[in-house]
């Protein structure tokens, strides 16, 4: 009964590892400082939330709504994609809501991945990005995560030396987890490539108005001729506050939507309509909210990459996302990712991600959320640099995978 096909495609989750851990020193009294989860909390704008007040309970909203997003959204959308990127979208043929943008990513590798597809994704990235498509029965192809010239060389060797040839390739910038960001001429290149080699191309824009710059992130769609190949998700969560709402957005190719709205068609019943309603809203209306946002975000950014810094752990400075990619500091590298997470949780009670749970390439590194005030920052490091001065000398039980074996 354990032996389920897409199950065993699916490694051990990481993060639920972390979780445990978290969790048995809350149950204990700590105090955790939880910067792990890129889980939100700042409140959704006031407008939103009364939009959906408003809107519940009106005739027809408790019935099922539209699979593919009610028309009033999708044309929402489609006006930010041109008030924003200056792209031109048809709300009928090119926009999907989805159930966030995490859904619309899995689904639409349900809907163009056949068993053996070879799928280009960056490592380290955002699980459903590999994993939605080893549920669908593809193979993986890890290519840098940076958007410079070994990416391009990566994608040359997979093409070359990949059988099948690779169907799709994911990208996420900013990126999560690594912050990292790319520019026009990166998604010129990565548009001529596709072309040239006859692949889709899936960017994950979830961070695109999280920046702390004057440098907004581009959209790969700005590119002329990325209509033919590409598909581009969006989500509410980090824009507007909006992670447990669970809205998002695929907008793209016609003939890709297509196939996306097909196979949702089968599976949901699409967002309660109420919230469809104040998405409308929150996209129509003002947009102040969006710079607050980022100016939380901002001044918790250079909180922790000052406080942490003093603390003796160099954070490198993200442009972008609410997250931080840290390097561990050296003396405890060699424990790998998950094993000093659980170390910092049970020594300074702070919690991160584990690197290794985006992929190998990660291994040595920690992802940081930007998800508590200041205040909270501020006592995770110096949590973190009492933790930094006795930890070498404190390691309770943990054993290097290595010298475990």
């Amino acid at each position: 009964m354990t032996d389920f096909h897409r199950i065993r495609r699916l490694p051990p989750y990481v993060f639920e590892q972390v979780n445990r851990v978290k969790a048995t020193a809350r149950n204990g009294g700590a105090d955790i400082v939880d910067l792990g989860m890129g889980n939100p909390d700042l409140d959704a704008p006031d407008h939103v939330v009364e939009k959906l007040k408003e809107t519940i309970g009106r005739p027809r909203t408790d019935r099922y709504s539209a699979s593919k997003g009610i028309p009033g959204l999708r044309r929402a959308q489609a006006a930010y994609y041109e008030r924003r990127f200056g792209v031109k979208l048809n709300p009928d043929t090119q926009v999907v809501a989805t159930l966030g943008s995490k859904e619309g990513f899995a689904n639409m590798a349900q809907a163009i991945t056949a068993p053996g597809d070879v799928i280009l994704v960056p490592n380290p990235s955002y699980p459903i990005h590999a994993f939605g498509f080893l549920m669908a029965g593809a193979a993986i192809r890890s290519v840098p995560c940076e958007p410079g010239p070994e990416f391009f060389h990566a994608l040359e060797r997979a093409v070359a030396h990949s059988i099948p040839s690779p169907l799709a390739l994911v990208l996420c910038y900013p990126s999560n987890p690594t912050a990292q960001v790319a520019d026009l001429d990166f998604y010129r290149d990565v548009v001529a490539f596709a072309k040239k080699h006859d692949l889709i191309v899936l960017s994950d824009l979830a961070y695109s108005e999280v920046y702390f710059d004057d440098n907004p992130p581009p959209s790969v769609l700005q590119v002329p001729g990325a209509m033919d190949v590409t598909v581009e998700f969006t989500s509410m969560s980090k824009t507007f506050s909006m992670a447990g709402w669970r809205m998002g957005f695929a907008v793209g190719n016609d003939r890709l939507i297509a196939a996306l709205a097909r196979v949702k068609s089968y599976l949901d019943y699409g967002a309660y309509t109420p919230i469809q309603v104040a998405a409308t809203a929150a996209l129509n209306g003002p947009q102040d909210c969006i710079a607050e946002m980022r100016s939380v975000y901002k001044k918790r950014r250079d909180a922790l990459v000052d406080s942490f810094g003093k603390a003796g752990w160099d954070i490198p400075v993200p442009t972008a996302s609410m997250f931080a990619w840290a390097p561990i500091p050296p003396k405890f590298r060699h424990l790998g990712s998950l094993e000093f997470s659980k170390l910092l949780i049970e020594k300074a009670d702070v919690a991160v991600a584990p690197g290794v749970g985006f992929g190998e390439h990660g291994d040595e590194y920690v992802r940081i959320a930007l998800v508590e005030n200041e205040q909270r920052i501020r006592q995770a490091a110096r949590n973190i640099r009492r933790f930094l001065e006795t930890g070498a000398e404190t390691l309770h039980n943990v054993v290097p995978l290595a010298a475990a074996r």
